[in-house]
C-alpha cells in the first residue's frame, strides 16, 4: 500500500463552457462536486487521483498531479525452525533464490531467509506442508489454490490506482507501449488488494496456465518494442543520411534508364556511400528503412491519345480528373495513383509508372514498373501498435477506414487500396497484403 498525495488544478474558464458535466459522474469517490453561485467544480480531499475525472472532461480543463510514497510492504516471513520439515519445498518455490537450506549450532537443518534478496510475494507460505513460515501481518490472506490474477486491458482504463495498492513489489508491472498495468503470478500475493479498488472491475481470476500466458505475451510486447526503440533510437540519427544515398540513387539511375521497366542491383554502390558517410548503419539496417519507404509514382496523359471521351472522371474516387477542352484530361494533385483511370481509358491514354527500392536476398535492387491496373488485396491492422490517433481514417480518399472504440475497422468493399494509410501511419501498424 503506499501513501499518495494528489494535486488537482481546473480552468475554471474552459469549465464554464461545460454544460454536461460528465466530470461528476465519473469520479467513484464522489470527490468532485459544483460550487455555488457560479457553479464551478472543485476536488476535495477525497480524491484517490485514478484520473477518470480529467479523462471525461470534453475541455481538457482538469490537470492532476500524482505524488507517491514509498509502498508499505510485508514485512519477510519468518521461519520456525522446529515446525521446519528440512523438506526444501520453500527453496524450490523461492524464484529470486532467497531461501536456503543452513544448520547451525545446535538447531537441526532448516531453512533461511536473505532479508536483502527476498521480495515477500508469499509464496514460500503458501507452500510449506508444515505451516512453519509465517506471512500475512499486512494482508488478509492468501489466496490458495490454482488461479492468478490478470488484468484485462480491454477494459483497464489506465488509473494505476493497482499499482499503488499492490504489497508485492514487481507484481504489477506497467506496459511500456500500451501503458497499461498488467500481473507477473510470480510475484503476485494474490490479495485482491488490486480487485477491490479497481474502478471498472478488471482485474479477475484465471488459470495459473492463463495468467502466465498473458504475462509472457505482455513481457515479450514490452522486450521487442524496448529493442525496437534502441534501434530506432540509431536509425533516427541516420535518417538523413540515408534518405540522401537512396535520393541520389534513385535520381541517378532513374535519368539513365528510358525504358518502361527494368531493374538494377545497387547493393555495392550503397555499400560504398555508406563508407564515405561514416554511418554506424549496416547493409542490413538499410533494408528496414527501405521497408518504411512508400515508391515514388508518376501519372501522365498523353496528349496524341486522349480524346477528352471523360470516361475516367466517372471512375475517379477521389474527384482529381478534370476535363480541360480541347485539351486532354487534367489530373488534380490529390490524385492517390489508385490506377483506376488506367484500367478505365479505352485508348491507353493514362500511364503510371512506379519506382522503388526493394530489397531481395540480401541485396537491395531499384525498380521501374508499369501499373496496368488497380491493386487488390486486404489492409491489415496490427491493434498491438495501433494508437488510435485516427491519422490513417482522416487520410483515407475513400472513407474506408473508421474509428470505433478502440479499433480501426477497415471497410474492405470501400477500401481502394491505394495504400496512404500505410504511408502515414507514424507507428506502421498498417500493412498492405497484395492478392
Amino acid at each position: 500500500m503506499r501513501e499518495i498525495e494528489v494535486e488537482n488544478e481546473i480552468d475554471d474558464t474552459k469549465c464554464k463552457e461545460c454544460v454536461d458535466r460528465p466530470c461528476l459522474k465519473s469520479c467513484p469517490v464522489d470527490a468532485l462536486h459544483e460550487t455555488q453561485p457560479d457553479q464551478h467544480i472543485e476536488i476535495d480531499e477525497k480524491c484517490i487521483g485514478c484520473v477518470l475525472c480529467r479523462e471525461a472532461c470534453p475541455y481538457d480543463a482538469i490537470k492532476i498531479k500524482r505524488s507517491l510514497s514509498e509502498p508499505i510492504r510485508e514485512p519477510v516471513p519468518t521461519i520456525n525452525p522446529k515446525l521446519c520439515l528440512n523438506c526444501g519445498a520453500c527453496v524450490g518455490a523461492c524464484k529470486t533464490g532467497a531461501i536456503k537450506l543452513v544448520s547451525s549450532g545446535g538447531e537441526e537443518v532448516h531453512s533461511e531467509i536473505d532479508e536483502n534478496i527476498c521480495v515477500k510475494c508469499g509464496y514460500c507460505a503458501r507452500v510449506c506442508p508444515s505451516e512453519a513460515i509465517k506471512y500475512g501481518e499486512i494482508l488478509p490472506r492468501a489466496v490458495v489454490g490454482g488461479k492468478g490474477a490478470v488484468v484485462n486491458q480491454d477494459e483497464c482504463i489506465g488509473c494505476m490506482t493497482c499499482t499503488r495498492v499492490c504489497p508485492s513489489r514487481g507484481a504489477i508491472k506497467v506496459g511500456q507501449m500500451t501503458k497499461l498495468p498488467y500481473i507477473n503470478p510470480s510475484y503476485c500475493a494474490r490479495c485482491e488488494e488490486c480487485m477491490n479498488v479497481c474502478p471498472s472491475n478488471a482485474i479477475k481470476y484465471l488459470s495459473r496456465e492463463r495468467a502466465y500466458e498473458v504475462y509472457r505475451k505482455n513481457q515479450i510486447t514490452d522486450i521487442v518494442n524496448q529493442l525496437l526503440e534502441d534501434e530506432s533510437g540509431t536509425l533516427a540519427r541516420e535518417a538523413g543520411k540515408i534518405d540522401s544515398i537512396l535520393n541520389k540513387i534513385a535520381r541517378d539511375i532513374s535519368y539513365s534508364h528510358q525504358e518502361d521497366e527494368f531493374q538494377e542491383d545497387v547493393t555495392e554502390e550503397v555499400k560504398e556511400k555508406l563508407k564515405v558517410l561514416d554511418t554506424e548503419l549496416e547493409i542490413e539496417d538499410i533494408g528496414e528503412i527501405i521497408e518504411a519507404t512508400s515508391p515514388h509514382r508518376e501519372i501522365t496523359v498523353s496528349e496524341d491519345e486522349c480524346i477528352g471521351c471523360g470516361t475516367c472522371i466517372n471512375q475517379c474516387p477521389v474527384n482529381c480528373i478534370e476535363l480541360e477542352t480541347p485539351s486532354p484530361v487534367h489530373l488534380g494533385e490529390n490524385c492517390v495513383y489508385c490506377a483506376q483511370c488506367v484500367e478505365t481509358c479505352p485508348f491507353q491514354a493514362i500511364t503510371l509508372k512506379e519506382e522503388f527500392f526493394q530489397v531481395e536476398k540480401g541485396k537491395i535492387f531499384y525498380k521501374r514498373r508499369k501499373v496496368l491496373g488497380p491493386s487488390s488485396g486486404e489492409v491489415l491492422i496490427d491493434n498491438t501498435t495501433c494508437q488510435q490517433c485516427g491519422v490513417c481514417v482522416n487520410k483515407c480518399p475513400v472513407d474506408a477506414l473508421s474509428l470505433e472504440g478502440a479499433q480501426v475497422i477497415v471497410d474492405q468493399d470501400k477500401c481502394i487500396f491505394c495504400g496512404e494509410c500505410q504511408a502515414i501511419c507514424p507507428t506502421r501498424a498498417v500493412t498492405l497484403h497484395s492478392d
